[in-house]
């Protein structure tokens, strides 16, 4: 199940939409891979004054605390067909491109793992 919160606000930031589909896409991917076949996977979408605040957070396996920066590294991976590009791709579009900022807000192992994006207005 996905679900996506907003507070109903209209902002407009400038990104390329096709590389920042592709980011949320591969978090999300990644999500469902780490719930499996049950599980939650919430959206969650907040407007400051400065930034636009998005949460990924999933109830799946949880990433160790020694790991936080580590599954941003190219080469890291936890799955047997994997390539460990993903997230490392991830924090390039977002912090080259977008000059944000993408990071592991929280994780438990086997509770599950949130994933934050900041961007500027």
């Amino acid at each position: 199940m996905i679900t996506v919160h907003n507070n109903n606000e209209k902002t407009v930031i400038p990104l390329n939409t096709e590389l920042f589909e592709w980011v949320i896409e591969n978090i999300c991917k990644n999500a469902v891979d780490a719930i499996g076949t049950e599980g939650k996977i919430e959206v969650k979408v907040e407007s400051s004054i400065k930034s636009i605040i998005i949460d990924i957070k999933d109830t799946g396996k949880g990433i160790a605390k020694s790991d936080f920066k580590t599954v941003f590294s190219p080469g890291y991976t936890t799955k047997n067909r994997g390539w460990g590009l993903g997230l490392s791709l991830v924090k390039r579009i977002i912090e080259q491109y977008h000059k944000g900022k993408v990071f592991v807000k929280q994780s438990e192992i086997g509770v599950g793992t949130t994933f934050r994006i900041v961007l500027k207005k």
